[in-house]
């Protein structure tokens, strides 16, 4: 799998250099990188702008490629150990998938199941998370009613958010909490908001009909980080 772009590239080879199996250079790099690059002993491979675009499918890579192994999804089984989860419901958007990846793994989350969909775009996503989904158990589960239903049974509260549900600020979460994002166009899918234990929304300072799901996902995660 091919990943790009200098942040992401460095974040791998400083935190998961395990998963490197090589490095495509297009441009010159400065002493501190090339010390890193040399102390990892990973094959250092110098391409052209022609291959490097190619390889990068057109996107922007700053000179900087990897090529990392298969990204490992997580199970059910490996995450049911968990305290808070994060649970996408219908999301289809890599930009929102990878964004929210990103803030569950600085917010506190131990794992984000993605619901509704047979596989992820891993590559792209790896990206739009900047790199955050090789840190943070990621599982893709097209049942998330069998799921949520799993979780239910050895103790987690299932948390939705919804217009309609009580202000995060004025709700205290159990300390084995699942939060359930639905999509920005149709919100939780029907028989799965049947599943859910309290529905939860965000008082806005402003009349506005809503946030985008990453940003509300944010805003929401930040609270349930701390279970009370």
């Amino acid at each position: 799998m091919i990943v790009y772009g200098k942040q992401i590239c460095n974040h791998l080879l400083e935190r998961r250099p395990e998963l490197v199996r090589e490095i495509y250079l297009a441009k010159t790099i400065d002493k501190k990188n090339f010390a890193l690059l040399k102390r990892l002993g990973k094959p250092v491979i110098k391409v052209d702008a022609k291959k490097a675009q190619a390889m990068a499918k057109g996107g922007n890579h700053q000179g900087w490629l990897c090529d990392v192994l298969p990204y490992r999804y997580a199970t059910l089984e490996e995450l049911k150990g968990s305290d808070f989860l994060v649970v996408l419901a219908g999301l289809s958007d890599v930009g929102n998938i990878g964004a929210i990846i990103r803030s569950a793994y600085s917010l506190g989350a131990d794992g984000v199941i993605v619901g509704g969909i047979k596989q992820l775009q891993s590559e792209s996503v790896v990206r739009t998370s900047s790199g955050a989904m090789f840190d943070l158990p990621v599982a893709v589960i097209p049942n998330l009613l069998d799921c949520l239903n799993e979780l239910k049974q050895i103790g987690f509260t299932i948390y939705g958010a919804d217009m309609s549900g009580v202000s995060i600020d004025d709700i205290s979460f159990n300390q084995r909490r699942v939060l359930v994002m639905g999509s920005e166009g149709s919100g939780i899918p029907g028989k799965i908001k049947k599943m859910l234990d309290e529905r939860v929304t965000i008082r806005m300072a402003r009349p506005f009909d809503s946030l985008n799901v990453s940003v509300a996902a944010g805003i929401i995660m930040y609270r349930m980080g701390y279970a009370g």
